[in-house]
């Protein structure tokens, strides 16, 4: 029996493109692992945490295309942010005063 589950060009671009953004930094941090999250209607979220500490984050706009990005890029995926995978993140001075700001009463957008 042929295989009839459609192929949407426009998701399967997306992907290959965050497989690309993703491969790339892992190739510039050594080495690079991964975490998706759900963020509601906006599609989900691309944590990655390079061999060397350094982080960032790429938004999907679904779940679906997320993952297959993750799959294409070949890295490890962790199914949660859990304190062993969260500990290889590497903070500067620049996230310490964010938080800290926020934490006592920073700047209010009110």
């Amino acid at each position: 029996m042929a295989d009839t589950q459609q192929v949407d060009p426009k998701a399967e671009r997306k992907a290959a493109r965050l497989a690309r953004q993703i491969h790339a930094f892992s190739k510039a941090h050594g080495g690079a692992e991964g975490q998706v999250a759900h963020i509601g209607e906006r599609g989900a979220r691309i944590v990655l945490v390079g061999e060397d500490g350094g982080w960032g984050d790429l938004v999907a706009p679904s779940h679906a295309i997320a993952e297959q990005a993750v799959q294409k890029a070949g890295i490890t995926v962790h199914e949660t942010f859990d304190g062993e995978f969260a500990a290889k993140v590497k903070t500067g001075r620049y996230e310490w005063a964010r938080m800290a700001g926020i934490q006592v009463g920073g700047p209010s957008n009110s």
